[in-house]
């Protein structure tokens, strides 16, 4: 199956600074992938690479086989913005008719399907909405032309709990009926943990984590043991350390083992957002990429 993205070399800089660099990565078509760092880790300029809104410095970025300079790729995708821009003056039926004749693969009877479920109004004016309505049409939009791959910017940041949770309940349900690509940034590691089956984890504008949730969490361990008299005990230098940090005699590592674990330390899998915490603290820590996501470069493996 092609890859929904697959990214070469990818980089982009505003005058001396890198904002992306060296980016390498693939996302298997029919993910639901959470895209995580730091403001100005370079997600946003991911994403607007993706949708062609920013020209890539350098490297190649591909969507399903096609590279992004294609015009192909605009019938591919769709991309929600986080401040979700809709016109205000617009009626709900209005927005729908607008992506109908905008889109050659306009689905109506999905768009309206969605918007019922919230017990839109047709005739309501998009400025009349609350946070969560206008999310709700946004996403009727962005389903409604069948997309193969869907971006989305940090989209639901602006509701509350009980709405947040109806939009993961709506994206994750129509995602899986349609068989669509997500990738999805954002900031609520307790939301990508309920939603997101993949993970890309970018800091300071380099790939750092990237793979199957179910692949990257066993690859990980949290120990815990007894300082020596020099610090940390040299043992641990025989692992892959992502961070450490000691209270008293006491260290806590979270750690990629490379063989068995010391007898004598204490020992359990991380969860997920200790996994993320621990390489958004240590930008500089080892990459780590699954073998679905890394990229052939050249005849050797990235």
């Amino acid at each position: 199956m092609t890859d929904a993205i697959e990214a070469r070399g990818l980089g982009k800089r505003y005058g001396r600074k890198w904002a992306v660099q060296d980016c390498s990565f693939r996302l298997p078509a029919g993910r639901i992938c959470g895209l995580v760092g730091p403001n100005g880790a370079g997600k946003s300029t991911l994403l607007g690479m993706a949708t062609r809104l920013v020209q890539p410095t350098e490297g190649t970025l591909h969507l399903f086989g096609v590279p992004v300079t294609e015009t192909a790729v605009l019938a591919k995708s769709s991309f929600l913005a986080q401040d979700k821009p809709l016109f205000t003056r617009f009626t709900v039926a209005e927005t729908l008719r607008m992506g109908r004749e905008l889109n050659p693969t306009w689905d109506q009877a999905l768009a309206e399907r969605i918007v019922r479920a919230g017990n839109l109004s047709p005739d309501a004016r998009v400025g009349t909405l609350s946070g969560g309505q206008r999310t709700r049409v946004a996403f009727a939009l962005a389903f409604g032309k069948r997309p193969e791959l869907l971006l989305l910017d940090e989209p639901m940041s602006d509701l509350d709990p009980l709405a947040r949770h109806e939009m993961a309940g709506l994206l994750m349900a129509e995602a899986a009926e349609q068989g669509t690509t997500v990738v999805m940034s954002s900031h609520m590691l307790s939301e990508l943990e309920t939603m997101c089956d993949y993970l890309v984890v970018v800091a300071e504008g380099r790939v750092r984590l990237a793979g199957e949730v179910d692949a990257l969490l066993p690859a990980h361990a949290l120990v815990s043991g007894a300082q020596t008299d020099d610090g940390l005990p040299p043992r641990l230098d025989l692992h892959t350390v992502i961070e450490s940090h000691t209270v008293g005699r006491q260290f806590t590592a979270l750690i990629r083992p490379a063989g068995k674990v010391g007898d004598d330390w204490r020992i359990s899998t991380p969860t997920l957002e200790e996994v993320l915490l621990g390489y958004l603290r240590a930008p500089d820590a080892p990459p780590l990429l699954t073998p679905s996501a890394r990229v052939e470069e050249r005849g050797v493996t990235a």
